[in-house]
């Protein structure tokens, strides 16, 4: 079964506390205005009007040639998923297409991976993608903007149906 990974509580709660974000700068707080603004802990659009922060972030373990970094959005105001890891967020639901991509154990893309995917064939796709043994999880990135959006990966039975807090 997918999971949709979202960016862990404690990371972002450590943002909304002033920590530093990649690139050792403290996030940027703005209003959002209600047009296409995904926070990537909640995966939900950030409604017009609402407090926002803005930062560099990097969704890797480690540095290396392929841990790309890049501006996120994320709710100002503490924020919980409320739809399960296996049910596709509404971030993905409300768009389009995407970039999706493979990593291998290394973290390293998986070449011949990278593609434009509509919405209604994310979940073929990425069940596709997972099976290959040396894809460890996937990305899902803005088809026009390649900004980050959320990690898909396969549920392991240690998982169970727990959320990102």
């Amino acid at each position: 079964m997918l999971r949709y990974v979202s960016m862990p509580g404690e990371i972002a709660a450590g943002y909304r506390a002033g920590n530093a974000d990649a690139y050792g700068m403290t996030p940027e707080r703005h209003i959002s205005d209600g047009d296409g603004n995904p926070c990537r802990h909640c995966l939900r659009d950030i409604p017009a009007g609402a407090p926002m922060l803005i930062l560099a972030y990097r969704p890797f373990d480690a540095l290396g040639p392929y841990s790309e970094t890049g501006p996120i959005f994320l709710c100002a105001e503490a924020c919980s998923r409320e739809s399960e890891p296996h049910v596709m967020p509404p971030i993905v639901a409300s768009r389009q297409r995407f970039l999706m991509r493979a990593y291998n154990a290394e973290e390293r893309i998986v070449y011949g991976t990278g593609a434009i995917v509509e919405t209604a064939d994310i979940e073929k796709t990425a069940a596709g993608l997972l099976a290959r043994e040396e894809t460890r999880f996937l990305h899902l990135r803005s088809a026009g903007y390649n900004c980050y959006q959320l990690r898909i990966e396969l549920e392991q039975p240690s998982q169970g149906m727990n959320q990102q807090a």
